[in-house]
């Protein structure tokens, strides 16, 4: 079975940027759609930014601007590229292919 593994995350200062990854163990072009979810502490999971196999991407209004996602077929990657982060950005980070794989997390703190 494929497997996602995420990496990238630890602690930012308020205006800073990350780079997460999502290494899948496998072709990412199996999959139709791959995306990224948070979910801040006593909060929802919700969606962050998807990308679809033919590179339409979608983004969640409170990050649209600031945050890309995009796609290294080769190293059968999906990142997550987040600029000028905010407090409110303090959540888990999880990769998913379909909504029906998901990596188990990686945690992206924004404070002083």
């Amino acid at each position: 079975q494929v497997q996602l593994v995420e990496s990238g995350g630890g602690l930012v200062q308020p205006g800073g940027s990350l780079r997460l990854s999502c290494e899948a163990s496998g072709s990412i072009f199996s999959f139709y759609t791959m995306g990224w979810y948070r979910q801040a502490p006593g909060k929802q999971r919700e969606l962050i930014a998807g990308i679809i196999s033919g590179g339409n991407t979608k983004y969640a209004d409170s990050v649209k601007g600031r945050i890309t996602i995009f796609t290294d077929h080769a190293k059968n990657t999906v990142y997550l590229q987040m600029n000028s982060l905010k407090p409110e950005d303090t959540a888990d980070y999880y990769c998913t292919a379909d909504r029906s794989l998901w990596g188990q997390g990686t945690q992206v703190t924004v404070s002083t």
